[in-house]
């Protein structure tokens, strides 16, 4: 927090409130002890780590400041309450004198919670008795300044608590009537323009030294979310491996993801499938459509790469917040992370009074945090607020807003496919996403496969859509947008586009741009009055439905049994990413694939003319074409095995012998019958299909079983 946690120093004075001075600090004053009134001594006097302090120590140094600097200099024959709490609850302020090391805080068994409170009720006495004349200005300004540091030591004595109570087995709330963070829909982008801005405090009736001088920064075009990220969303973060991924991570954050065993926010415990966390008011479920909070510098950065964006800096927040009207959450929910280090503002000059010595000298190693949260005393924030931490530190209420650059680099899709090939190929056991499958010559491969006699699925999912169209229409409502997700060459939309010709708009989103073209191409010429809005991307990643549909119903069409290529907890994400992205009156039509005999579905992977084989390999050959390999793609033989346990087909290229790779400059060992893992193919019950929309956020309104090979058709409404 500003001055490393604790201490402040003023920009201006120029403050004008409606209530009087005296008023102020009574409310002010009296905050702070409504916060400790449901803790009892044992409880203000423990220090849970050395970056927390005991509740007792923040009652006490509050009250120092305004002895030591406003009392002690202003009010002639002033008496100390106690000489030694000089030393006892002085922070950083070398000027001032000696102090107590921080780390031995909850050493401090005396003075007693009760003489603190004495301490705070004879320094309130005389500040009443002082407030009463007329301080003048300077000294106005530090009174005021004092109203701000206690607010801020307001906000820090709540993060202290909860991580002290986080630390007890009898789970401790430190108020269990706090409310929770209201729930919501994730955050959409919107577009700010650039240029000259200025940035820093203006006509603010008061701001910290470090939010000025105010100054011109250029700013490229960008976007930013109107909301930050939720719950949801980082559970799909934690199951599509972000915790597992150094290329995600930045060094020194990967080094203490390692050392610290982080796998989850700060405060979250899994409990079997059920995810908990520490709030103020006690252990609570985790809501995903809540925003996520207690998150590092570190891990914040991590999921933005992942998610395909970044964070903002200091001045893009700013100006958006300053300029857009529809971004929401900003200081009422949790301080949100920038890209920006703490640094002085161009003409910075730190004041050289003991009061002014620690914002200059914190500006190092520390990143600055924008907004304000759950906790922070109401009116404390403003635009031009600098929050600042280190990157590693996670135990305050801080939360994520992404970013993103509004021309992405070209080469974008060439990177994220190296970062996860080198990813997989260096991990214990060797993987590869199979969505790189889908290049050009994938998807035709892919459609060849779909012709074989043993592969099944395509025909018989194909053959139950004709046979079910019209029931599939009447879920389909008027003037709706049709979005299929891994839309290929669309041949199955053609079903329902037939059935229902009210549909108004058709959004394919495929991760391959060669198939999404030649598929818009022949929408085109057999649907010319159809309004096709192509988007090229990994649904996986987030759906970005185009703003020229907007405000109509939305209808996905996630056909194939692509939903059994994913894990069950990466398809429960999935589903709450997509039920998320398209709202509370969404529909979601899946083809899901169901289990049957082990030899029809071998055959099915593992063809006898060897297509299923080629497609596999086909990855390899995409690797030395888009990243300098030197893989001899007939070197790995085509396996295709069920694995009864898990009820998957699973598709693996099995190194036929000892051999090296080398995938850009990167070199990689295999020993004969290592196997590289490339595709489930999880098959499914209609009991265990619902079981997975459930937890995914949706209900299974109505199912069509085909026949043997039998393969199904879902209806989800969103709930």
């Amino acid at each position: 927090m500003q001055t490393f946690l604790e201490d402040v120093t003023p920009a201006c004075a120029r403050c004008t409130p409606a209530e009087s001075l005296g008023a102020t600090y009574e409310r002010v004053r009296a905050r702070t002890e409504s916060l400790v009134s449901a803790l009892g001594p044992e409880d203000m006097v423990v220090q849970s780590m050395p970056d927390a302090s005991p509740a007792k120590w923040h009652l006490a140094h509050t009250t120092w400041f305004f002895e030591t600097f406003v009392l002690g200099p202003n009010v002639p024959g002033y008496d100390v309450f106690d000489a030694d709490f000089g030393y006892l609850f002085n922070s950083y302020y070398e000027a001032v004198g000696p102090r107590h090391p921080r780390p031995m805080r909850g050493l401090l068994t005396r003075p007693t919670s009760e003489r603190v409170l004495a301490y705070r009720h004879h320094v309130d006495m005389h500040m009443r008795s002082f407030l009463r004349t007329d301080p003048g200005a300077d000294v106005e300004a530090l009174v005021r300044l004092g109203f701000a540091h206690e607010e801020q030591h307001q906000e820090l004595l709540v993060m202290d608590a909860q991580h002290l109570f986080a630390q007890s087995p009898l789970r401790p709330a430190f108020d269990p009537a706090w409310p929770a963070p209201a729930a919501g829909p994730g955050g959409r982008f919107h577009r700010v323009t650039g240029g000259p801005v200025r940035i820093g405090a203006a006509e603010e009736p008061f701001a910290f030294d470090n939010e000025g001088p105010r100054h011109t920064v250029w700013l490229e075009p960008f976007e930013i979310s109107d909301r930050l990220v939720t719950n949801g969303q980082w559970l799909a973060f934690i199951a599509l491996g972000g915790y597992r991924r150094p290329d995600l991570w930045l060094s020194d954050g990967w080094a203490q993801r390692q050392e610290d065993d982080w796998t989850a926010p700060l405060y979250w415990r899994r409990e079997g499938d059920v995810w908990s966390h520490m709030t103020p008011g006690g252990w609570r479920p985790v809501d995903p459509d809540a925003p996520v909070t207690h998150v590092s510098y570190y891990e914040a950065d991590a999921f933005a790469r992942w998610a395909g964006a970044r964070l903002p800096t200091e001045a893009e927040w700013e100006h958006a917040v300053r300029t857009q009207g529809r971004l929401e959450q900003i200081d009422d929910v949790a301080w949100q992370w920038t890209a920006s280090a703490y640094l002085p503002y161009p003409g910075f000059r730190a004041a050289d009074d003991a009061v002014g010595e620690y914002n200059g000298k914190f500006m190092v190693g520390q990143m600055v945090l924008r907004g304000g949260a759950s906790v922070t005393p109401h009116g404390h924030s403003r635009p031009s607020y600098r929050n600042f931490y280190r990157p590693g530190q996670r135990w305050m209420f801080s939360g994520v807003r992404l970013a993103r650059d509004v021309h992405g680099s070209p080469d974008g899709e060439r990177l994220t496919f190296l970062r996860d090939t080198l990813a997989g190929l260096s991990a214990e056991r060797k993987h590869f996403s199979p969505k790189y499958f889908y290049d050009g010559a994938g998807s035709v491969l892919f459609e060849a496969i779909c012709r074989t006699p043993e592969y099944y699925p395509t025909r018989t999912e194909t053959a139950l859509l004709h046979a079910i169209a019209d029931d599939l229409a009447g879920t389909i409502p008027q003037g709706a947008v049709l979005l299929e997700l891994g839309s290929g060459a669309s041949e199955k939309t053609r079903v329902l586009l037939d059935a229902a010709p009210w549909v108004s708009a058709y959004v394919p989103v495929d991760i391959s741009a060669d198939a999404l073209q030649a598929a818009v191409e022949s929408l085109a010429a057999n649907y010319p009055a159809l309004a096709v809005h192509p988007v090229a991307g990994d649904f996986t990643s987030g759906i970005d439905v185009p703003v020229a549909v907007a405000g109509r119903p939305l209808v996905a069409f996630f056909p194939g049994s692509t939903i059994g290529n994913f894990t069950p907890t990466e398809a429960i994400a999935l589903l709450r990413s997509i039920r998320e992205r398209l709202g509370a009156d969404a529909y979601l039509i899946v083809g899901a694939d169901q289990v049957k005999d082990a030899d029809v579905l071998l055959a099915a992977y593992d063809d006898a003319e060897g297509v299923t084989a080629a497609f596999n390999r086909n990855v390899l050959v995409r690797i030395n074409r888009e990243l300098g390999g030197d893989i001899d793609p007939l070197s790995f033989e085509h396996r295709a095995v069920w694995n009864v346990a898990l009820e998957r087909i699973e598709m693996h290229l099995v190194s036929r012998e000892a051999q090296q790779v080398q995938v850009a400059g990167q070199t990689f060992a295999f020993a004969a019958g290592e196997s590289i893992h490339t595709e489930n193919s999880h098959k499914f019950t209609p009991a265990s299909f619902a079981r997975l929309a459930e937890a995914g956020g949706w209900t299974v309104e109505r199912q069509w079983i085909s026949p043997d090979p039998a393969f199904g058709v879902f209806v989800l409404r969103a709930r």
